[in-house]
């Protein structure tokens, strides 16, 4: 049996090296292609709201991944875009997976208090619609509460992974007491060995979730 071709579309490339690495552990056996285009974290960044203009060309990015690329798997890594997302698994005949979807689902496994630490902005309004939406879903009784945690991803475009990873470890007071800490974006997911050394909440990040569901979805088993 060949190996299933995994697209996985990209708007920064800082999301691409902690995503490779979950499949270098988890699912070595796919084959993963990335595609990227990084101006859309930048002009995302510019809108309040997701734009119309903003989802067609997103959708175009992720169809592009289906005829032009292969895909037998779509998995997106940047969280800012969700409803351009759910149109993509609603048209395109292949799994496509939001981001954070796996990661939700861990969370509400340990529990209703959930925070989450987030490093860009204009990805919080949509994270947390998701999250009331899935929790309404599986009828849970869960609440989220986000931190935004100010200069770690300009830190980390800048190629400073030390700073960015330091940024996000030092907001560990304000997690306690909650049952888990979800690091919001792939590219945050570097952080939670120095996040985890500070706090007794389990740390959940993104890529491991999403590859082990992805895995799953194409193999038949989820």
């Amino acid at each position: 049996m060949a190996a299933p071709r995994i697209v996985l579309l990209h708007a920064t490339p800082v999301a691409i090296d902690p995503v490779l690495a979950a499949f270098a552990r988890i699912w070595p056996e796919a084959e993963t292609v990335n595609l990227l285009d990084d101006g859309l974290s930048r002009d995302r960044a510019r809108e309040p709201d997701l734009s119309p203009a903003m989802i067609e060309r997103f959708v175009a990015f992720g169809h592009y991944a289906r005829s032009g690329a292969g895909a037998e798997g779509l998995l997106v890594t940047c969280s800012a875009f969700g409803p351009a997302i759910d149109r993509l698994a609603r048209e395109l005949p292949i799994p496509v997976l939001k981001p954070n979807e796996a990661m939700f689902r861990a969370a509400l496994e340990r529990g209703r208090r959930i925070a989450m630490l987030a490093t860009f902005a204009p990805a919080i309004g949509t994270m947390e619609a998701e999250f009331a939406e899935f929790v309404a879903e599986t009828g849970r009784d869960a609440a989220l509460t986000t931190f935004l945690v100010a200069g770690a991803m300009d830190a980390l475009r800048a190629g400073d992974a030390a700073m960015h990873n330091r940024l996000i470890a030092e907001r560990a007071a304000d997690i306690a007491g909650f049952d888990a800490v979800m690091l919001a974006h792939f590219s945050t997911s570097r952080a939670a060995e120095a996040l985890g050394a500070r706090t007794d909440v389990p740390v959940l990040s993104a890529p491991e979730a999403a590859v082990t569901r992805m895995r799953a979805r194409i193999l038949g088993a989820g």
